[in-house]
């Protein structure tokens, strides 16, 4: 039995009875569709009408879309569905995870890099109250991944850093702004991402720490959280041979993800920290859990083994499928398939949904949309980046730049982002304002690549470079490395030239470059492209601004000559 007046969901007498009331007129198809959460990443009306309608799913997740269309595809949802619904989003990095007019306060890693609790809640606070304004009520946040491998091209800025006690301290600070403003976390990636690296999108990556291990360093972050009362967690497509292992008492010898694992999920996750809250999958369509086993048998496999709550499809009405196919047959038992609706409606009731729909403000209006962007929050962000922007290092006393004595300029971006052409505008923007002239880095053809390396001409023409890496993190790349347009040093692209011409590197990405470029003698973290954070950078590059970030990595990624 589950204890819906213990924590984390607190029901009272009437809200524990709507569960019960809900869960008994439901018929074993409408149970089964109540897993599952698809992905809308469109907000056709007609198209969400014709998916949803007379359907029970219990969530849906948003990507971002317009304001005033999310909004209203999550009124629609709601007016259609006989069960009020989850609605979420990957609110990480501010009201910009799900619609693009949201404030974008920046990377976990950013807020991280100021070392000030206060952020973490103004970025909880961001995501909840313009979240909520379009109609969400769960985030698929915060990350509590450790970013223990600075290869892993995953977790990287979307962590708060290798230390598990800053994660632990800034998680609980966002956690608190985000329920003041309205939604549910749901802390992820459960047993924790970050030490492999490799990206679960891509393969079942792998926790290769011990349960010792692990205790000292998840453990603490995920029984803090617990302890607080987290109502959700995300479990990723996450190997971990230990938790294995301490139940089975035999050596692991198949790689099982951690959404298809009962050992993870019930014995260690229920079982060991005492969650008593619901468990959504990560997105299943992720190689991470597709590639570990038969599909048909994974998908009420995740149910009956742990989770609650089925994130994404591969094909919905098959997975649909495969779930009643699994409760008539009995590999999804009738006491696991309750005991996940229970908390599905339990996380509802806690959210007051049902009085939600019935006095109708679970509807929101345009009114509501006068929190997204607000001046608080865009000062808020500006702050952010004013305080995280981070000096790696200035070996050659290069800073502040001086626009009469590096004038001329060749800027190169690097990266193939969609976010690259505002990145590139908004800094060449500045630094021209700032009366430098600015050459942009036209790779070479293979008739002009050796005459464009001449090093007497090269100094002649310019006075400094200027790297920016714009190098996302994003899924499904199996790096975060930096590629080069040109043939060894032949060309003006890769930086042979820096004991020629002073150079500089500003990454608004990866915070680990210097791996690749450790020759580079001046080197400034931003952590994110936000066009605060570009700002900031510019600011503090001219010396108007002391650089104040922390870094919550080792940029230097262990190694002697990235420091030199």
């Amino acid at each position: 039995m589950i204890d819906l007046k213990a924590k984390p969901f607190y029901l009272n007498d009437d809200q524990i009875a709507w569960v019960n009331e809900t869960l008994e007129g439901m018929t074993d198809g409408e149970k089964a569709e109540q897993l599952f959460c698809p992905m809308l990443p469109f907000t056709d009306l007609n198209a969400i009408r014709g998916m949803m309608e007379g359907r029970g799913y219990g969530a849906v997740m948003f990507r971002p879309c317009p304001a005033k269309e999310t909004q209203a595809a999550a009124n629609l949802l709601q007016e259609i569905s006989k069960i009020p619904m989850l609605i979420a989003a990957n609110f990480e990095d501010g009201g910009s995870g799900i619609m693009p007019e949201g404030t974008y306060m920046g990377r976990q890693m950013l807020i991280a890099a100021t070392d000030d609790e206060e952020k973490a809640y103004q970025l909880g606070k961001i995501c909840g109250t313009e979240g909520a304004a379009v109609g969400a009520n769960w985030a698929f946040a915060p990350v509590l991944d450790i970013d223990m491998n600075f290869h892993n091209p995953i977790t990287n800025v979307r962590t708060y850093g290798s230390d598990h006690t800053r994660t632990i301290r800034m998680g609980r600070s966002y956690i608190k702004g985000l329920t003041e403003g309205g939604l549910i976390p749901s802390i992820k990636h459960f047993p924790g991402d970050g030490v492999d690296e490799r990206d679960q999108h891509l393969v079942t990556s792998v926790n290769t720490l011990s349960i010792e291990e692990w205790e000292e360093t998840f453990g603490k972050v995920y029984r803090a959280m617990i302890e607080d009362g987290a109502m959700t967690a995300m479990v990723g497509h996450i190997a971990m041979p230990a938790m294995e292992e301490k139940f089975d008492k035999k050596p692991c010898e198949r790689v099982i993800p951690a959404t298809v694992s009962k050992n993870i999920m019930t014995n260690y996750l229920r079982g060991e920290l005492g969650f008593n809250g619901l468990i959504t999958t990560d997105a299943t369509p992720m190689v991470g859990m597709t590639a570990g086993t038969v599909r048909r048998e994974a998908v009420p496999a995740a149910i009956e083994n742990g989770a609650d709550v089925f994130l994404f499809t591969k094909d919905l009405d098959e997975d649909v499928r495969y779930m009643k196919e699994g409760i008539a047959d009995g590999r999804l038992s009738r006491e696991r398939l309750n005991e996940a609706v229970t908390r599905i409606l339990a996380v509802k009731a806690a959210l007051g949904l049902p009085e939600k729909k019935a006095d109708k403000s679970i509807f929101k209006t345009e009114a509501d949309l006068a929190v997204v962007g607000n001046a608080d929050h865009i000062a808020w962000a500006k702050e952010c980046a004013d305080l995280g922007v981070t000096l790696v290092k200035d070996t050659q006393g290069l800073l502040p730049l001086d626009a009469g004595k590096h004038r001329r300029v060749l800027f190169e971006l690097l990266g193939n982002f969609p976010s690259n052409d505002r990145v590139r505008k908004h800094f060449l923007s500045l630094l021209e304002r700032e009366g430098f002239s600015v050459t942009e880095y036209v790779p070479e053809t293979p008739e002009n690549i050796f005459n464009e390396s001449q090093v007497e001409k090269f100094k002649e023409k310019y006075d400094l470079v200027f790297y920016v890496g714009n190098i996302e993190n994003a899924s499904n790349n199996t790096v975060a490395r930096i590629s080069w347009h040109t043939l060894f040093g032949a060309g003006n692209n890769i930086p042979w030239f820096v004991r020629e011409v002073p150079t500089i590197f500003v990454s608004v990405g990866n915070p680990y470059h210097l791996l690749d470029v450790p020759m580079v003698p001046t080197f400034v973290n931003g952590y994110c492209h936000s066009p605060y954070v570009i700002d900031a950078v510019v600011e503090k590059l001219m010396g108007r601004s002391e650089f104040k970030g922390k870094s919550p990595v080792d940029p230097f990624c262990g190694r002697w000559d990235t420091k030199l």
